[in-house]
């Protein structure tokens, strides 16, 4: 008996402790659990809209992607309430795999060409959403103003990979400088070079001359004339020092395949924070400063990817 009597004193005191409990909190204990729940999930909302989901962060190369981002994005996003991220990668592969895991809400550094590589090759899941700009080739010059002042026989370097060469005689074409690639690209004896002995093709008897792509701008001093990458243009800072004498010009399928893309993972193209960053990417602000900063060694190309 004495031990059923201390069982039902015991239950009896938990009961009552479990009772005062529940009237601390008010009373009504599923109900104010309830609510705790709610006010727990608004107070996550409006972290996710006030700080951290406004946070964009975003991948790139150095140049010219990462000046563009810091310098003209940057600053449009934030007149919206945007924080942008830019983390700068010196590779073209890391870029890609962090976006694919999730570290990054974007991209910003490839040609739809390479992207669609990438997502074949390595099994990414990746989609171009905005077209930002295309480096184009130009043609520089530390000796003359104009190309209508470069004299017969003037020597003009192109780079000599095979694509980056084929590029830089069709520019020469394109500008006038050369009436045709004679049998370049048909006949596999003919180089550049012999294309300084071909009248027909070359009837102000250039000297055309191929070396590496990296190393032209070095070369330049040298030279009458030289076609070089926007990249290496840019980093020898000769859109400021020599501007480009002309620039290529591209029509509709040259320019989806020469233009860099802003890049999201699959599923993400309609997102809050997309629709923003291609917004401000996109915007009259950002065109003028890359016309104003580049001069032509980057031009803008806000096209869609389809």
């Amino acid at each position: 008996m004495k031990r059923k009597t201390l069982k039902k004193l015991a239950c009896l005191a938990l009961a009552l402790v479990l009772a005062l409990s529940l009237a601390a909190c008010g009373g009504d204990a599923p109900e104010a659990s309830s609510s705790s729940q709610g006010a727990g999930a608004s107070s996550a909302a409006a972290d996710k809209t006030g700080s951290a989901d406004k946070k964009i962060s975003v991948g790139v190369n150095p140049v010219p992607h990462a000046d563009i981002l810091e310098n003209a994005v940057k600053d449009v996003l934030a007149e919206e309430g945007w924080e942008l991220e830019v983390v700068v990668f010196q590779d073209y592969v890391l870029p890609n795999t962090s976006l694919e895991e999730g570290e990054l809400d974007a991209n910003y550094f490839q040609t739809l060409g390479y992207m669609n590589g990438q997502n074949d090759d390595n099994g990414l899941h990746l989609a171009a959403v905005a077209g930002v700009h295309i480096e184009p080739m130009g043609i520089y010059s530390e000796k003359y103003a104009s190309l209508s002042e470069l004299p017969d026989g003037a020597e003009i370097a192109v780079p000599n990979d095979p694509d980056n060469m084929q590029r830089g005689l069709e520019l020469l074409v394109q500008k006038g400088l050369l009436n045709s690639l004679g049998d370049f690209g048909t006949d596999p004896d003919v180089t550049a070079e012999s294309l300084t002995d071909n009248k027909e093709a070359n009837p102000h008897g250039y000297k055309i001359t191929t070396l590496e792509a990296a190393g032209l701008p070095l070369s330049l001093p040298d030279l009458d004339a030289a076609v070089i990458n926007g990249n290496y243009a840019i980093g020898a800072d000769l859109p400021t020092e020599h501007p480009a004498l002309d620039i290529e010009e591209f029509d509709d399928e040259t320019s989806i395949r020469r233009t860099n893309f802003l890049v999201v993972k699959q599923g993400n193209e309609g997102t809050e924070k997309t629709e923003a960053l291609v917004k401000a990417i996109q915007s009259d602000a950002v065109k003028e400063y890359i016309e104003g900063k580049y001069k032509g060694s980057v031009i803008p190309s806000f096209i869609d990817p389809e």
